[in-house]
Parts: C-alpha cells; structure tokens; sequence
C-alpha cells in the first residue's frame, strides 16, 4: 500500500460530514410531521405526496452508502469504490424522479438545481476518489 497524499483524509472526513448532513436531512424527510408537511407550499406538498417508493429508496441509498463509502476510505479499505458508485446511483435514481419524472423545480425553484448539482458533483468526485484511492494503492 502506498502512502495517501496529506490532503486524502481532511476531503474524505469532510465528504463525511457531507453524508452525515445528508443522512440527518433524509431523516428529517421521513419523518416529517404533519404541522411541518403543512408550513410547506400545496405545490411542495404534493411533490411530497407523489414521490414513489423508488425515488425514496434511492435516496436513502444515496445518503447512507455515501456514509459507509466515505467510512471505508477513512479505514482504507478497497470496497469504499464500489459503495460509493452505488451511493452516485442513487443520486443519479433520485435526479431522475426530480428533474424527469416531476416537477420538482415548479415547487422549490431554480435552487432545486442548484442544490441537486452540488450533490451530484461530489457524489461524481467521490467515485473519482475511490477509484484513484484504488488504482494509486492508497487504500487495500
């Protein structure tokens, strides 16, 4: 194993803390109460209704592979590559369902996009991570 660059842990603690945001933010979604479903636009709260199983599960995927991901690359270990491509997956399933399938940018606005691209682009730098992680032999 060859040793990582001294910025290699610092990014990969930080795309933890990333997930865990993402985590506690799918949480919150889940278990959203009715007074909070309430506070929020008709058009926000039928985005909410109409979200399919699928979409839902894809984002837990997202959230919570992209967790045990950034925790493999912490303890360096060559199966973080794979969950993070299937962490990237579900980001791509959920994009999907908002941009495609709904009309996701009619209820929460052009920061939809914003937002949503964020988080595809360091779920795209995480599997670029891993695989370069693997190929540099940084990790085992």
């Amino acid at each position: 194993m060859q040793p990582a660059p001294k910025w290699y842990l610092p990014v990969v603690i930080l795309a933890l803390l990333w997930n865990v945001l993402g985590c506690v933010a799918y949480l919150a979604d889940a278990m959203m109460s009715p007074e909070t479903l309430s506070q929020m636009t008709e058009a926000q709260q039928a985005l909410y209704a109409a979200r399919p199983a699928w979409s839902v599960g894809a984002t837990a995927i997202a959230v919570w592979f992209g967790v045990l991901g950034c925790l493999g690359l912490i303890m360096k270990k060559r199966w973080a590559a794979p969950v993070l491509l299937a962490s990237l997956l579900g980001v791509i399933v959920q994009d999907l369902w908002l941009f495609v399938l709904s009309n996701a940018v009619a209820a929460y606005g052009s920061a939809a996009y914003g937002m949503q691209g964020l988080v595809l682009v360091i779920s795209v730098g995480l599997v670029w991570l891993g695989r370069t992680a693997v190929q540099r032999e940084w990790i085992a």
